[in-house]
């Protein structure tokens, strides 16, 4: 629900009340509601000079609900919304306004009256909360007497059965009442395939698409485990995927390739996994067989420089102290539902966004501050999976600002300077030059009023983008439509054909980065909104290596990078992870590939389980250090692929 936002209205909880801890009382207009509060404190014992972060929850609640003696939050924000139609009122009411947990539900979404009934002293309000794995040691622990038996026995069976599924697929972390839209797309998939278990069929095909995204390697063998099961109640389960352990747990390899895009497309290999390291000729089973080189070891040194988060407490995270090193990679690792991106994503980033800009674009998790050499980083990068533009005419070629060079190629044509057409001929986002019956997408949507729209190939342009006028312009043989079907793999070798290299010198410099992060095989003009998740993210990857040394000191994060790449390709983003560090940039990325976490200059491992059992930092120090830590999942694998 929308309501006032308490991290807003303590943005520092090391400060103390008599230090202006509540930002709303500051300033000369608001300070009297600060002032009696401060003056009436000793008669009711409150102290003034606790920092906000050591208050009890009791303390913090007279805070907001205020007493005789002076007024709280509560009647502090009434009195905003009543004078509302003032501009300074308003503004301010806004600017602490936020999401906020529904006291009178706890966040359940249930109604009070649903608390009453209980089950071995548990509502039902009380069990949404809990974790998989507590609820299902909970209901493992239900006794029935002989009555209860006949009448619930057999949901009994099946609540335990649906939670042991959930836990098998390594989802025991989550709580039901957990949101939908808030889940990544591998626990997405996992609930799905858990599903697909408690209904017990047989005969049937399931098709996967890489379930092992965002799973630790501890959690990708009961993953097998569950695919295994599968198989053995008499069906058929069809993988597509990159993880090692799950490539060599299968029972027969079908290995697409040899490479990507325009020379890809061909079956290179298809046998059982010990025919592929026999005879297997494919970068797959050069991989394997250790034939191809993975990325060296770290090499770096970290230097004296470093953030440190002070008492993150935010969800699972257990108060806790975090130091990472700037201007080198720092990998965040740990077993799924550890704290990782509740640490870096909810606490880290929004803590340096505020610290550089003022403002946040989103809220910051729970914890005391932010310290070090805060003021040497200059700006901060969350490179995440969220689509490169928001137009379904925006593309990797537009992202990277090399369509602007390629249009004015284009115009530079002879026939464009006969035709009198400008670069913004060859713009799909303007009018002019574009298909105006498909305004430049090359396609038209059908809204379908009960059912999915459907999109179809633009009649006028037959999928062009382009006026016939602007089409006629050839460069060496293709119009600007021939252009944008072009892989960057293929335009780099068309542009690179050019005897004059400095002509399109820029076009090459800004499409080369697309080729070094492993996207040689998309194509120029394909749509944004066609791109995986983690093919998005190296698109902005690259963006920023086509800026290079023109960058300040900026601190990159990146949720899950190898989503969805090979072991070549997981190299190339390493090597291009190497050209920013080499910029003098800082990298942090919470990931679980074992070559990332080997390769990295320093690891922090959050643990030692996940949900409840998580929110530590088990380990922190050199990947090396990482394979002799006797508590770490993380390190005991690592240990295990080194060897």
């Amino acid at each position: 629900m929308i309501g006032i936002d308490e991290n807003l209205v303590f943005p520092d909880k090391r400060l103390t009340i008599y230090q202006e801890a509540i930002a709303c009382w500051r300033g000369e207009t608001m300070s009297a509601w600060k002032d009696q509060f401060v003056r009436y404190a000793r008669k009711f014992d409150f102290p003034v000079h606790t920092s906000v972060s050591n208050l009890t929850r009791e303390q913090l609640d007279l805070i907001w609900t205020g007493n005789d003696y002076f007024k709280g939050l509560n009647e502090f924000f009434r009195f905003l919304e009543s004078e509302s139609y003032k501009i300074q009122y308003s503004v301010m009411l806004r600017r602490y306004r936020g999401k906020t947990v529904c006291q009178a539900c706890r966040g359940t979404r249930l109604r009070a009256d649903a608390g009453y009934v209980r089950v071995n002293g548990k509502s039902i309000t009380d069990l949404v909360l809990m974790p998989v794995a507590a609820l299902t040691d909970f209901f493992g622990a239900v006794s029935l007497s002989d009555h209860d038996h006949q009448v619930a026995g057999r949901l009994l069976l099946e609540i335990q059965s649906r939670l042991r599924f959930l836990n098998d697929v390594g989802l025991g972390y989550l709580t039901l009442n957990r949101l939908s839209n808030s889940l990544s797309g591998g626990e997405s998939q996992r609930i799905n395939l858990a599903t697909s278990l408690g209904s017990a069929l047989v005969g049937s095909l399931y098709i996967l698409d890489e379930p092992s995204i965002g799973l630790h390697a501890r959690d990708t063998e009961r993953l097998i485990g569950v695919l295994q099961s599968l198989k053995a109640q008499g069906n058929t389960v069809i993988v597509v995927e990159h993880d090692e352990e799950i490539i060599r747990a299968a029972d027969y390899l079908v290995d697409m390739g040899p490479e990507a895009g325009s020379r890809g497309g061909h079956v290179v290999f298809e046998g059982t996994v010990q025919a592929l390291l026999k005879t297997g000729q494919g970068l797959t089973a050069r991989y394997l067989r250790g034939e191809e080189a993975r990325m060296a070891p770290a090499s770096r040194k970290t230097g004296k420089d470093r953030l440190i988060i002070r008492g993150a407490r935010e969800h699972s995270l257990k108060n806790i102290d975090v130091e990472i090193p700037l201007r080198c990679l720092t990998v965040i690792s740990g077993v799924s539902g550890s704290g990782k991106s509740t640490l870096v994503r909810d606490i880290l980033y929004p803590a340096l966004q505020r610290e550089l800009a003022g403002f946040t674009t989103g809220k910051t998790g729970d914890f005391d501050g932010l310290e070090g050499d805060v003021k040497s980083i200059r700006a901060v990068e969350f490179v995440d999976q969220n689509p490169i533009g928001k137009s379904s005419r925006s593309n990797p070629v537009t992202y990277l600002k090399a369509y602007d060079d390629i249009r004015a190629l284009f115009a530079a044509a002879p026939l464009s300077k006969q035709k009198g057409l400008t670069p913004g001929h060859f713009s799909f986002n303007v009018p002019g030059g574009r298909c105006e019956t498909c305004e430049g997408e090359g396609f038209q949507t059908i809204s379908m009023q009960f059912m999915a729209d459907v999109r179809l190939q633009c009649e006028h342009c037959k999928g062009k983008r382009f006026t016939e006028e602007v089409l006629e312009v050839h460069y060496q043989g293709k119009n600007i439509s021939d252009i944008l079907d072009l892989t960057v793999d293929d335009a780099m070798d068309f542009f690179g054909a050019e005897k004059d290299k400095t002509v399109n010198r820029h076009i090459l410099e800004k499409l080369r980065p697309l080729q070094q992060v492993g996207l040689g095989y998309i194509s120029l003009g394909q749509s944004s909104g066609s791109l995986s998740g983690g093919e998005a993210q190296r698109v902005k990857l690259a963006s920023f290596l086509v800026k290079g040394n023109a960058l300040y000191h900026t601190l990159f994060i990146f949720d899950e990078p190898t989503t969805g790449l090979h072991f070549h390709d997981v190299r190339k983003l390493l090597e291009s992870f190497r050209a920013l560090l080499d910029n003098g940039h800082s990298i942090v990325a919470i990931e679980h590939n074992g070559e990332v976490i080997r390769s990295a200059d320093w690891v922090i491992d959050m643990g030692p389980e996940g949900g409840a059992g998580g929110g530590q930092v088990v380990f922190a120090g050199t990947p090396g250090e990482l394979t002799k830590a006797k508590k770490s999942y993380t390190g005991a694998y690592l240990a295990q692929k080194l060897r």
